[in-house]
Protein backbone atom coordinates (compact mmCIF):
# COMPACT_ATOMS: atom_id res chain seq x y z
CA UNK A 1 0.00 0.00 0.00
CA UNK A 2 1.20 3.49 -0.83
CA UNK A 3 2.01 5.85 2.04
CA UNK A 4 -0.42 8.63 1.17
CA UNK A 5 1.98 11.24 2.50
CA UNK A 6 4.51 10.16 -0.14
CA UNK A 7 2.08 10.75 -3.01
CA UNK A 8 2.88 13.58 -5.37
CA UNK A 9 -0.43 15.34 -4.63
CA UNK A 10 0.08 15.50 -0.86
CA UNK A 11 3.77 16.34 -1.11
CA UNK A 12 3.07 19.16 -3.58
CA UNK A 13 0.22 20.44 -1.41
CA UNK A 14 2.53 20.67 1.59
CA UNK A 15 0.37 18.39 3.73
CA UNK A 16 2.30 15.90 5.82
CA UNK A 17 1.49 13.36 8.51
CA UNK A 18 1.67 16.09 11.16
CA UNK A 19 -1.14 18.07 9.55
CA UNK A 20 -4.47 18.45 11.34
CA UNK A 21 -5.96 16.91 8.18
CA UNK A 22 -3.87 13.72 8.39
CA UNK A 23 -6.53 11.57 10.06
CA UNK A 24 -9.25 12.77 7.69
CA UNK A 25 -7.09 12.18 4.62
CA UNK A 26 -6.14 8.73 5.88
CA UNK A 27 -9.84 7.83 5.80
CA UNK A 28 -9.79 8.49 2.04
CA UNK A 29 -6.33 7.14 1.44
CA UNK A 30 -7.74 4.96 -1.32
CA UNK A 31 -8.36 8.04 -3.47
CA UNK A 32 -4.83 9.31 -2.96
CA UNK A 33 -3.39 5.85 -3.65
CA UNK A 34 -5.43 5.56 -6.86
CA UNK A 35 -4.35 9.08 -7.85
CA UNK A 36 -0.71 8.04 -7.46
CA UNK A 37 -1.34 4.91 -9.54
CA UNK A 38 -2.93 7.08 -12.23
CA UNK A 39 0.13 9.34 -12.06
CA UNK A 40 2.42 6.37 -12.62
CA UNK A 41 0.30 5.10 -15.51
CA UNK A 42 0.16 8.51 -17.21
CA UNK A 43 3.79 9.51 -16.68
CA UNK A 44 5.69 6.22 -16.69
CA UNK A 45 3.70 3.53 -18.48
CA UNK A 46 5.47 0.31 -19.35
CA UNK A 47 4.65 0.98 -23.00
CA UNK A 48 4.80 4.73 -23.61
CA UNK A 49 3.79 4.37 -27.25
CA UNK A 50 4.60 7.43 -29.32
CA UNK A 51 4.89 9.73 -26.30
CA UNK A 52 8.19 9.11 -24.56
CA UNK A 53 8.53 9.33 -20.80
CA UNK A 54 10.53 12.52 -21.30
CA UNK A 55 7.85 14.09 -23.48
CA UNK A 56 5.22 13.16 -20.91
CA UNK A 57 7.22 14.75 -18.08
CA UNK A 58 7.91 17.87 -20.16
CA UNK A 59 4.23 18.26 -21.06
CA UNK A 60 3.21 17.82 -17.42
CA UNK A 61 5.83 20.41 -16.44
CA UNK A 62 4.49 22.78 -19.11
CA UNK A 63 0.92 22.33 -17.84
CA UNK A 64 2.00 23.03 -14.26
CA UNK A 65 3.81 26.17 -15.41
CA UNK A 66 0.80 27.33 -17.44
CA UNK A 67 -1.39 26.77 -14.38
CA UNK A 68 0.95 28.70 -12.08
CA UNK A 69 1.40 25.63 -9.90
CA UNK A 70 4.93 26.10 -8.52
CA UNK A 71 5.18 22.92 -6.42
CA UNK A 72 4.08 20.65 -9.25
CA UNK A 73 6.30 22.60 -11.67
CA UNK A 74 9.28 21.84 -9.44
CA UNK A 75 8.26 18.20 -9.17
CA UNK A 76 7.85 17.77 -12.93
CA UNK A 77 11.08 19.65 -13.62
CA UNK A 78 12.93 17.17 -11.40
CA UNK A 79 11.12 14.22 -13.00
CA UNK A 80 12.04 15.48 -16.46
CA UNK A 81 15.69 15.74 -15.40
CA UNK A 82 15.57 12.12 -14.22
CA UNK A 83 13.88 10.56 -17.23
CA UNK A 84 15.25 12.69 -20.08
CA UNK A 85 17.71 15.51 -19.34
CA UNK A 86 18.15 16.33 -23.04
CA UNK A 87 17.68 20.03 -23.88
CA UNK A 88 15.57 19.07 -26.91
CA UNK A 89 13.02 17.43 -24.62
CA UNK A 90 13.25 20.07 -21.89
CA UNK A 91 12.31 22.82 -24.35
CA UNK A 92 8.83 21.25 -24.60
CA UNK A 93 8.17 22.45 -21.06
CA UNK A 94 8.71 26.10 -22.02
CA UNK A 95 5.26 27.65 -22.64
CA UNK A 96 6.86 29.97 -25.19
CA UNK A 97 8.10 27.06 -27.31
CA UNK A 98 5.70 26.34 -30.17
CA UNK A 99 7.31 23.26 -31.67
CA UNK A 100 10.04 24.97 -33.65
CA UNK A 101 8.61 24.01 -37.02
CA UNK A 102 8.08 20.35 -36.10
CA UNK A 103 4.45 19.66 -37.06
CA UNK A 104 4.02 16.80 -34.60
CA UNK A 105 5.38 18.79 -31.66
CA UNK A 106 3.43 21.89 -32.67
CA UNK A 107 0.17 19.95 -32.71
CA UNK A 108 0.90 18.30 -29.36
CA UNK A 109 1.86 21.59 -27.72
CA UNK A 110 -1.09 23.48 -29.17
CA UNK A 111 -3.49 20.80 -27.96
CA UNK A 112 -1.87 20.58 -24.52
CA UNK A 113 -1.98 24.37 -24.08
CA UNK A 114 -5.57 24.63 -25.27
CA UNK A 115 -6.76 21.81 -23.02
CA UNK A 116 -4.85 23.30 -20.08
CA UNK A 117 -6.20 26.83 -20.54
CA UNK A 118 -9.74 26.03 -21.66
CA UNK A 119 -10.70 22.38 -22.01
CA UNK A 120 -14.23 23.37 -23.07
CA UNK A 121 -12.74 24.99 -26.17
CA UNK A 122 -11.34 21.68 -27.46
CA UNK A 123 -13.41 20.51 -30.42
CA UNK A 124 -13.27 17.61 -32.87
CA UNK A 125 -11.11 19.62 -35.27
CA UNK A 126 -8.45 19.89 -32.56
CA UNK A 127 -8.31 16.11 -32.28
CA UNK A 128 -8.26 15.83 -36.07
CA UNK A 129 -5.26 18.19 -36.13
CA UNK A 130 -3.35 15.74 -33.95
CA UNK A 131 -4.10 12.92 -36.38
CA UNK A 132 -3.13 15.09 -39.35
CA UNK A 133 0.19 15.81 -37.60
CA UNK A 134 0.89 12.09 -37.54
CA UNK A 135 -0.26 10.98 -34.11
CA UNK A 136 -1.88 7.57 -34.07
CA UNK A 137 -5.27 7.11 -32.46
CA UNK A 138 -3.54 5.35 -29.56
CA UNK A 139 -1.17 8.28 -29.06
CA UNK A 140 -4.04 10.77 -29.18
CA UNK A 141 -5.67 8.76 -26.39
CA UNK A 142 -2.36 8.65 -24.49
CA UNK A 143 -1.99 12.43 -24.80
CA UNK A 144 -5.59 12.96 -23.72
CA UNK A 145 -5.08 10.72 -20.69
CA UNK A 146 -1.95 12.61 -19.71
CA UNK A 147 -3.60 16.02 -20.07
CA UNK A 148 -6.68 14.88 -18.15
CA UNK A 149 -4.61 13.40 -15.34
CA UNK A 150 -2.30 16.40 -14.91
CA UNK A 151 -5.30 18.76 -14.98
CA UNK A 152 -6.91 16.68 -12.22
CA UNK A 153 -3.67 16.57 -10.23
CA UNK A 154 -3.31 20.34 -10.41
CA UNK A 155 -6.86 20.88 -9.15
CA UNK A 156 -6.44 18.26 -6.43
CA UNK A 157 -3.15 19.74 -5.24
CA UNK A 158 -4.57 23.26 -5.08
CA UNK A 159 -7.65 22.01 -3.24
CA UNK A 160 -5.59 20.06 -0.73
CA UNK A 161 -3.32 23.05 -0.17
CA UNK A 162 -6.33 25.28 0.50
CA UNK A 163 -7.77 22.72 2.93
CA UNK A 164 -4.40 22.49 4.67
CA UNK A 165 -4.19 26.26 5.02
CA UNK A 166 -7.73 26.43 6.41
CA UNK A 167 -6.99 23.67 8.93
CA UNK A 168 -3.84 25.36 10.25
Amino acid sequence: MTDIFETVALRASGIGPESPLAATLALRGDILTMTQKAHDAALAPVDPGGLSHGERAALAYRMALLSGEAALSAYYSALLGQVDPQPATARLADPAFDGGGDGRLSAILRHTDLATANVKAVVADDIAALAMAGLSEDDIVRLSELVAFVSYQIRLTIGLRLMGAAAS
